[in-house]
């Protein structure tokens, strides 16, 4: 059971979901933009100053806590590569992070976040939350990655 809503960036305890998002994309887009013959750090700049496109969406798995932190993992393995957290989170909790690709050719970095929390013996919540930065043409690469991995992870 999926439900999509407004972009809070919390944790249950108040941590952020999207700590570092921002400098990340930008790196990631600096090194597209360098790897492309551009000027990554010029691409860096403006990536920080672009808007992004966000989207949550809360999840309910029927599976015990550890076999949910699995299939979220292998889901977003599969999707991106995945990179270090500054934070973690407190006891009953995991949070997964990968870069994948978005938007038109997958040439678009999102940044995907996963928080499994446990809700119960034989259940666990998960919140996906899926950010991309926002050019000229609107693409919602993070509304579009966070609804393709939801629908995976809910199967």
């Amino acid at each position: 059971m999926a439900k999509t809503f407004p972009s809070r960036g919390l944790t249950e305890n108040g941590g952020r979901v999207d700590e570092g998002e921002d400098e990340l994309l930008a790196a990631e887009l600096a090194a597209l933009a360098a790897a492309a013959g551009g000027w990554g750090g010029l691409t860096r700049l403006v990536a920080k100053l672009m808007r992004k496109n966000v989207h949550e969406i809360e999840l309910v798995v029927a599976l015990p806590f550890e076999d949910t932190v699995e299939r979220v993992a292998r889901v977003l393995g599969r999707a991106g590569r995945r990179v270090c957290l500054g934070s973690e989170p407190r006891a009953g909790q995991a949070m997964i992070r990968v870069v994948a690709g978005g938007g038109f050719g997958g040439m678009n970095p999102v940044v995907v976040t996963a928080l499994v929390t446990t809700a119960g013996a034989s259940d666990s919540q998960v919140r996906l939350r899926a950010a991309a930065k926002e050019g000229l043409i609107r693409q919602r690469a993070g509304e579009r990655t966070a609804a393709r991995l939801a629908a995976l992870l809910d199967t």
